[in-house]
């Protein structure tokens, strides 16, 4: 009998469900946090009384300290594994969206919003690892397409639902449940998340992924992944088309079709989640057929170029009726998850027991694409309102946008692969 045909323990399946749940489930919360800004846009500028250049500074804080954070954390995940990382990343978490939720200046509420983004900036690599070392290899990049898909439902619910919740309740006792809801996946990560198989008394699923054997010092292993130049290109994909998904989605959206489009605030959020659910569905997709087709590089560049083509409409300041901008919001989303597939080349270019770190490399593309791109298009917001030319500064934002979403797509031609094995 092979050893693709061998039955599946039935006790390692729910040990997986069990621990993939848990860390999917810190996932979607630092997904939350990621987009909610968006929906309180309105709210976070008058409590704070803040112009729009510190509105992104202020959002985007999460993304600096992201990005910053992304290449330890790979290293922690190959070196102390998701356990502690998820434990003690969701108690940090807790205290920063506890001070968020308090914060009296947008100082302090700065500080609050760092210390989450220090604290859910452990989830995503760790799921990452357990995709690598609890399950076969060529089920990563499918996996990979369902956490993004999670993911995504958390970004959702901080979109239009987010927007109707505030309508009636504070968005102070919104972060004070969060608060909680971090607590209670830090106790649910120490109780049932194991590093490897062989913790939970299974045998190794990829031993090359994390299992057991010698280790080379993590300095000589993260200097191996960052000379690679197979790693790079995806870091820049990343830039462009993450960052830029990023930087809409997270904060501009609801305002510019509110001040542009003239849409209501819950209409404008529904907007945002039509592109999150699109986003949720395209990663399905991406994900099973790239695994399908055995091809990262070409399901990129076609994803990717569609992506910034996407932009198009806006760019050119087209006006639809709001079936049609709902659908195209769901179209966008749809082509989005193409930067997925650099976690899985940059997995597949590096040593497999290497995959945190490689991944983490180009991984902080995403989140430095948002961080400059949040608050740049804040300051051009303020310069168009001092102008007294605030439609002007929207058109000029939107294309530094889709620019940003070109230049991804351009480095996406640049990306190579190493062959899939057989399995």
């Amino acid at each position: 009998m092979s050893v693709a045909a061998r039955p599946v323990d039935p006790r390692l399946v729910r040990a997986r469900r069990l621990i993939l749940g848990v860390v999917l489930g810190s996932y979607v919360l630092s997904f939350f946090h990621r987009t909610a800004p968006a929906s309180l846009a309105a709210e976070l500028t008058r409590s704070f009384d803040i112009p729009r250049a510190v509105l992104g500074t202020l959002a985007a804080t999460y993304f600096y300290v992201y990005t910053v954070l992304q290449i330890p954390v790979g290293v922690l995940a190959d070196t102390v594994g998701p356990r502690q990382l998820l434990t003690w990343g969701s108690l940090v978490a807790a205290v920063g969206s506890l001070t968020f939720a308090l914060a009296p200046a947008w100082e302090v509420a700065a500080a609050g919003r760092t210390l989450v983004g220090v604290g859910v900036s452990v989830a995503f690599i760790a799921v990452l690892k357990v995709n690598a070392v609890w399950f076969p290899a060529n089920r990563f990049a499918t996996l990979n397409g369902a956490t993004m898909f999670a993911g995504n439902l958390g970004a959702v619910v901080a979109g239009a639902p987010l927007a109707w919740v505030v309508t009636w309740a504070s968005w102070r006792a919104v972060f004070v449940g969060l608060a909680a809801f971090s607590v209670v996946f830090a106790v649910a990560s120490w109780a049932f998340v194991r590093d490897r198989p062989e913790e939970a008394g299974f045998p190794s699923v990829n031993p090359a992924s994390g299992g057991s054997g010698p280790r080379q010092p993590w300095t000589r292993a993260l200097c191996q992944v960052v000379a690679n130049p197979a790693t790079w290109p995806g870091f820049f994909v990343n830039v462009g088309v993450g960052g830029s998904f990023l930087a809409f989605a997270g904060l501009w959206a609801v305002p510019y079709l509110v001040e542009v489009h003239g849409m209501r605030q819950v209409t404008a959020a529904q907007h945002a989640s039509a592109l999150l659910l699109g986003v949720a569905a395209g990663a399905l997709l991406v994900g099973a057929i790239s695994d399908r087709l055995g091809n990262r590089r070409a399901v990129m560049r076609v994803y990717t170029a569609l992506f910034a083509l996407s932009w198009a409409p806006w760019v050119l300041d087209v006006r639809w009726p709001l079936p049609a901008t709902l659908a195209w919001f769901a179209l966008m989303g749809l082509l989005v998850p193409g930067f997925a597939l650099t976690w899985v080349v940059a997995k597949e270019v590096n040593r497999p027991e290497h995959s945190g770190m490689a991944t983490s490399v180009v991984n902080v593309g995403v989140f430095l694409g948002a961080g400059i791109l949040q608050p740049l298009i804040g300051w051009q917001l303020d310069r168009g309102r001092l102008a007294g030319d605030v439609a002007g500064a929207w058109s000029r934002g939107v294309l530094v946008l889709a620019g940003a979403a070109a230049l991804g797509a351009a480095c996406a031609l640049l990306v190579r692969e190493r062959p899939r094995e057989r399995r």
